[in-house]
């Protein structure tokens, strides 16, 4: 489903390949009609949004948000173990599985990054990615209230995802809002993020349950 790619592109950092495919990118929404109405007002005022600042200045907002704010990392692991050891294992089992479905990605790229994840889901069965995006759905849920406290477009694009999910479970994004990863980025948050025990939370679990008639089993990823 390429609602998925279309997201994942409007997460990614902006250059002028994204604002060149913004019309592309809004005919795809439009031509596959998953979103719900209040889901596609939120993606096309984002939409506008890019289209309409300077590049440069839209690449500035775009790195302080997501680059210089830790609670707001497109990292997913990072709002689930930090730096613990966990977070290595998971994103290699995350990269064999990108392998198995001939995802590539560049070395400055971590498995775990939000859009090169969504690009993922779009080349697997819709059933298979809307399980997947389920165990996802907490850390993205997250991002979405920390963005639109800022009151960021980018809260739109970070809705849309989580309303494509098969479930949320409200017990794991309450326990996300309160673990590694703070809604702070004092330095004094910082520090007492790092001592703090990590959700224990991964992307797979719903993965023994998803997939199709002739396609790969997809393995759990934790």
């Amino acid at each position: 489903m390429l609602t998925f790619k279309a997201l994942g592109a409007l997460l990614s950092y902006p250059g002028e390949e994204l604002v060149a495919a913004l019309p592309e990118i809004r005919d795809v929404l439009r031509e596959e009609h998953v979103l719900k109405i209040d889901m596609m007002v939120g993606v096309e005022a984002l939409i506008d949004r890019l289209g309409a600042i300077d590049l440069l200045e839209l690449q500035e907002i775009y790195v302080g948000l997501f680059d210089r704010s830790r609670s707001l990392s497109l990292h997913l692991y990072e709002h689930v173990w930090g730096d613990a050891r966990e977070r290595g294992q998971a994103m290699v089992r995350l990269q064999t599985l990108y392998k198995l479905h001939n995802v590539s990605h560049t070395e400055s790229e971590l498995p775990d990054y939000l859009p090169l994840f969504c690009e993922f889901l779009s080349l697997i069965p819709e059933k298979a990615a809307r399980a997947f995006l389920s165990d996802a759905a907490p850390v993205i849920d997250v991002l979405r209230e920390r963005l639109a406290k800022r009151q960021s477009p980018y809260a739109g694009a970070a809705a849309a995802l989580v309303s494509l999910a098969t479930k949320v479970n409200p017990a794991v994004i309450e326990q996300l809002s309160k673990g590694a990863v703070l809604d702070d980025d004092s330095f004094e948050a910082l520090d007492r993020a790092w001592e703090e025990e990590p959700v224990r939370f991964g992307l797979g679990e719903a993965a023994p349950t998803c997939g199709s008639p002739g396609t790969t089993p997809l393995q759990p990823l934790s």
